[in-house]
């Protein structure tokens, strides 16, 4: 049996958690796991009083990403799926693990003009289903911030436009790479990447 490592990369905004959903569909047995959960399940169980804290609990963060990817692959699990905006930062802990592991890996890379990008990101920090520990310097659980244009930790135009940059989200490649433009989401057609994947079962 092939085993396979799915990574959904490409910049914040680029609609990586929609094609989680997509996946899902085809491959209802895949093992769904996302830096983004862990940081929100350690904020709502530890929290932080600072940035200093906060980053602190970042490196917790990938520390058990990692350690929780790699029980997955002991298992044998045929299918793990995770999405984030990987960068070079994961690329070598990633391709260690999946080549410790025996596991073939897919890249599907999200990209998208700039302007579009920061026009989703600025909404989507200001929704109140954004879990408030992404946008605060200060956070424990059962804080709530009803203006979430109050936020003392939202990301600015430029700097948005630097992490981007200096991350290279859209460069991002391990493995078998599909790429696909998400400027304009109506256009986006995931159709042969989802029966491309739903054949991998039957291997």
């Amino acid at each position: 049996m092939n085993k396979y490592l799915i990574l959904i990369a490409g910049s914040p905004a680029t609609g990586k958690s929609y094609l989680v959903h997509e996946i899902q569909k085809v491959l209802p047995s895949i093992f769904i796991l996302t830096p983004d959960e862990l940081k929100e399940i350690l904020a709502d169980s530890v929290g932080f009083n600072d940035l200093a804290e906060k980053a602190k609990l970042e490196e917790e963060v990938w520390a058990n990403y990692y350690r929780i990817l790699a029980i997955y692959m002991q298992l044998g699990k045929q299918f793990i799926l995770s999405e984030y905006p990987f960068s070079d930062k994961q690329k070598g802990q990633l391709k260690e693990l999946s080549e410790d592991y025996g596991y073939q890996t897919i890249t599907i890379r999200l990209r998208a003009e700039f302007e579009t990008l920061w026009g989703r990101r600025k909404i989507r920090d200001r929704q109140n289903d954004r879990h408030l520990s992404h946008i605060m310097s200060h956070y424990h659980y059962g804080d709530e911030l009803t203006d979430r244009t109050q936020a003392d930790n939202l990301i600015t135009k430029s700097e948005f436009r630097k992490v981007i940059s200096d991350r290279g989200y859209d460069r991002f490649s391990l493995g078998e790479v599909w790429d696909f433009d998400v400027t304009n989401f109506d256009q986006v057609d995931y159709g042969e990447l989802l029966s491309y994947l739903g054949r991998l079962e039957e291997k």
